[in-house]
């Protein structure tokens, strides 16, 4: 979840470390940190907690200045934010500096092991690494690193600096991203290619057990026994991450605002000839009819509500059995999958380590893979053996919402796929459904012009809730879980999402005069049964805001608070009724005065367990 990198160049590092470190900030905020060679091959450095405006404040103040350095900006798991937690850490003769991205699982038995008798800076697990680097030192550092992983536990991306190589930058990985960029006149090791894309246009990922020495001459790479490997440079493909908001005040209302051309740009390239048309990805008429008995959906937060929708849409239009699964529970009971499985794995970042754990569960189980990811070259999509790629572009904002959208679609055009090739909907009824899959991007921006207003009034009365609660049934029920989860992460408002037939079996006592409660109310065939939910907790005195279709709108007059959304298909309807639920969510936080684009206590990507 931490964000590291670091350059090694012919001039002052320092900047461009503080440039990367602020594209990567929304790896984790709690604290920060940089350290770099002096002119007398001594490693100096600033730390700060909080943003990293304090950071560069402290090395202007520190005066820090080196052609060689590493930076860190930090989401706190062993200790919390503090300057002697922030990172980069030392060996306390100062020979090596290190930052780190990971969780170091074995580090209380490190301790008591290799490390008694060793006291300690912070409450770190990372700080017993930069010891035992220290400890089992022999002039050779590859050598080192080599020894010191072989006694790790658990997932880490580590940047290290010995002073007796003031011109070069060590890194290794296992189970947490990192990448080694080399130019003309300088080289980068970083957790996300991204933020050096407007230095270098190809980098080589750091893969497990790898260890790679850079200074600005030559970039080499090692395996965990020493031995030196050849590596195939990477295009960087995904775009330079900046700070323009684009005149917005948060990324997060620039984002929402992108839906419509992010789900076109996902869509468009799966459509062909009016059918879908999964390029490159291995499932074959053959493959659906006589091998497929199910399909598991594995993913974490919003990845995972898109795949509630992906689950039951696979299971309604294709006849195929089909389950959602949560990345972090799945791996931990024992799954019964099979070489007949096809598992999905969901991710923004392409590196949860959660799912890319559960992923590779998968594999050993012998099911097919396929991933829905947002970034080329990631570790998810490096090990899968069929990738959708959605179009999503850079989201920076941690609640995510233009990618959650394009993971709606990519999760439908795989549905119809399913579908028509188990014989379960004629070529006409795929046509229809492409027809108004391309539709959606217009609809989307319908859905946002017509509704941006209305969420911002509707905010001022959630803004003083305590507690608030988003029901619906079957489809609606899976907008719910997803618009409740962007509710409480940026408002930090207690919300809950309930299956509507759920509420008089328990959840009604939760019901006070008041209370906001959001029914999502798209689905018509079943409208009769929201509906009579909806007057149970009426009675009980909450105040109701009601979403639902132009088609359905007649049904819901008797409302005040309503968000009224164009028709679609009813497999649809989550892409337009989650997006006036985002709009509500962001003013309630602004209103609060929340930070909504790095909410506390949360990263974007989230590489630890």
């Amino acid at each position: 979840m931490c964000g590291i990198i670091g350059r090694v160049g012919r001039d002052n590092a320092v900047p461009y470390i503080l440039k990367g470190l602020e594209c990567l900030e929304y790896r984790g905020y709690d604290s920060a940190g940089v350290a770099v060679f002096d002119e007398k091959g001594i490693i100096a450095s600033s730390k700060t907690v909080g943003r990293l405006a304090g950071l560069r404040e402290a090395a202007e103040k520190d005066k820090l200045n080196g052609f060689v350095g590493i930076g860190h900006t930090r989401w706190a798991t062993h200790g919390g934010p503090s300057e002697d937690n922030a990172h980069p850490h030392f060996s306390h003769d100062r020979k090596f500096a290190i930052v780190h991205n990971g969780i170091i699982e074995n580090s209380n038995e490190l301790a008591d092991t290799e490390l008694e008798g060793v006291g300690y800076n912070s409450e770190t697990d990372t700080e017993k690494v930069v010891h035992l680097l220290s400890k089992y030192y022999n002039g050779n550092v590859v050598e080192t690193i080599s020894k010191v992983i072989s006694l790790l536990k658990g997932s880490y991306a580590l940047g290290i600096l010995c002073t007796d190589y003031p011109d070069t930058i060590f890194s290794t990985a296992m189970s947490s991203p990192m990448v080694a960029a080399k130019t003309a006149d300088c080289g980068f090791i970083c957790s996300d290619a991204g933020a050096i894309s407007a230095y270098a246009s190809e980098y080589y990922p750091v893969k497990n057990g790898e260890i790679c020495v850079l200074n600005d001459k030559k970039i080499e790479f090692y395996g965990n026994d020493g031995q030196p490997i050849e590596k195939a440079a990477v295009k960087i493909e995904v775009g330079e991450l900046t700070a323009d908001k684009q005149g917005y005040e948060h990324y997060m209302m620039l984002e929402m605002l992108q839906q419509p051309n992010a789900v076109r740009d996902t869509i468009l390239p799966l459509i062909k000839d009016n059918a879908i048309c999964l390029g490159g990805v291995d499932i074959t008429d053959d493959y659906i009819k006589n091998e497929l008995r199910e399909v598991v959906i594995v993913a974490c937060g919003s990845a995972y509500h898109a795949g509630v929708v992906g689950k039951s849409l696979i299971e309604s239009m294709g006849s195929i059995r089909a389950s959602a699964e949560i990345a972090s529970e799945f791996r931990y009971v024992d799954p019964l999958i099979d070489e007949h499985t096809l598992a999905v794995f969901i991710s923004q970042s392409g590196e949860t380590a959660d799912t890319l754990a559960a992923l590779r569960l998968a594999k050993q189980k012998g099911a097919k893979v396929l991933s829905i990811v947002n970034v080329s070259g990631s570790a998810i999509a490096n090990e899968s053996d069929n990738v959708i790629y959605t179009k999503a572009g850079r989201e920076v904002a941690v609640a995510t919402t233009k990618a959650y959208s394009a993971q709606l679609v990519a999760l439908y055009a795989l549905a119809i796929r399913l579908a028509k090739g188990n014989g379960k909907i004629s070529s006409e009824e795929e046509k229809r459904m492409t027809h108004e899959l391309a539709a959606l991007p217009h609809k989307i921006q319908m859905t946002l012009d017509r509704n941006i207003e209305k969420a911002e009034i509707y905010a001022e009365q959630f803004a003083n809730a305590t507690d608030i609660y988003f029901i619906g049934r079957r489809l609606d029920y899976a907008t719910a879980l997803e618009a409740s989860l962007k509710m409480k992460e940026i408002s930090y408002i207690h919300s809950e999402s309930y299956a509507a037939g759920e509420l008089k079996h328990g959840t009604l006592s939760l019901i006070d005069p008041g209370v906001p409660v959001v029914a999502l109310a798209a689905d018509g065939e079943i409208f009769g049964k929201t509906y009579s939910n909806i007057c149970e907790v009426m009675a009980r005195g909450a105040e109701m805001l009601v979403v639902t279709t132009d088609k359905n709108k007649e049904l819901i007059a008797e409302f005040e608070n309503t968000f009224i959304v164009p028709d679609t298909l009813p497999q649809f309807t989550v892409s337009l009724q989650i997006v006036p639920l985002q709009l509500l969510s962001y003013y309630t936080a602004k209103k609060k005065g929340c930070d909504i684009d790095k909410p506390k206590n949360l990263a974007k990507s989230v590489t630890v367990e």
